[in-house]
């Protein structure tokens, strides 16, 4: 699934803003996916609203400076975000980030580059940048899916990245795996994000998702396996590619316990089961996912109507 380039100078870029739990990333990207240049902060989850946007505005001015150093003219902002957001992250409410609730992102990022600012969740940005230039490159019907701080989905079938009423479409960290289980940051008792996340590992074992036992990494694949069974199911995908932090750290066991969990689940007659694959941008995929995320828009933007 590519993303259209429909601009006049590959010196043109995207600055691309990637917020997830525990920090925050922007880099200055080219028409064509090249990260030029990118940085990241470490943030506090307790802080409030005003220093969690000092934190970014810091960020974010240092990548425009650094626009200059690289001939290079920003035209939009596009923006990756935990979620639940509001359509183009109007507002955001993380539900790992405390101090942002009903945060008016985009408009606050807008008034700070003077910019177009153009955002999505954070995973249905990895779906963008995955299937523009990574693993579900030329593939019309997928999932991507991030395991780390958090659980998020972004889901693209018949080629087109699904957006839903509010925007966010493929929370797939909300499906539940574990029917009575652990309460959620949503409300509800065994969601996938309050299972197999990165915080639920550790708020479950007393250790941090960086020091993992080999059951817990073989339960976390089962349990993301479980959840991708019944996506899968009901959209009928045929690769889902998983990336962050938790998933890339438990490697070949997490892998080979959710496809074996896959597996196991029985599939329609004449649908095939999906195929597991790691994301092939690795930590770079979050911030181009955000690129892609404001090239997006840009063109919905100049799109006849």
């Amino acid at each position: 699934m590519a993303v259209p380039l429909r601009f006049r100078s590959v010196r043109d870029v995207i600055l691309a803003v990637d917020l997830g739990g525990t920090k925050f990333a922007a880099g200055l990207m080219t028409l064509r996916g090249e990260l030029l240049v990118r940085s990241r902060v470490e943030i506090d989850r307790e802080a409030t609203a005003v220093p969690l946007f000092d934190l970014l505005s810091t960020l974010v001015d240092e990548q425009l400076e650094s626009a200059a150093d690289h001939d290079a003219r920003v035209r939009a902002v596009g923006v990756g975000c935990a979620g639940p957001i509001t359509p183009n992250c109007e507002t955001v409410s993380p539900v790992n980030i405390g101090g942002w609730r009903e945060f008016p992102l985009r408009q606050r990022l807008a008034d700070v580059t003077e910019l177009p600012v153009f955002g999505d969740l954070d995973a249905k940005a990895l779906a963008l940048s995955e299937g523009w230039l990574g693993a579900a490159k030329g593939v019309a019907n997928f999932c991507a899916i991030t395991v780390s701080t958090g659980v998020g989905g972004g889901i693209v079938v018949d080629g087109e990245l699904l957006d839903g009423a509010s925007g966010n479409a493929g929370h797939i960290g909300h499906v539940i795996v574990e029917p009575g289980g652990r309460r959620c940051g949503c409300g509800a008792r065994g969601c996938l994000e309050a299972e197999a996340s990165g915080l639920a590992i550790e708020a479950i074992t007393g250790r941090p998702p960086s020091e993992p036992t080999y059951e817990v990494m073989q339960r976390t694949g089962r349990l993301v396996g479980r959840a991708v069974a019944s996506v899968s199911a009901a959209l009928d995908l045929e690769l889902v590619v998983i990336g962050g932090s938790v998933a890339f750290g438990f490697a070949a066991t997490f892998f080979n316990a959710a496809q074996e969990e896959i597996d196991r689940h029985p599939v329609l007659t004449g649908n095939r089961r999906p195929r597991l694959i790691s994301a092939r941008l690795g930590d770079q995929g979050p911030l181009i996912g955000a690129g892609a995320v404001g090239i997006r828009g840009m063109r919905r933007r100049s799109a006849p109507a």
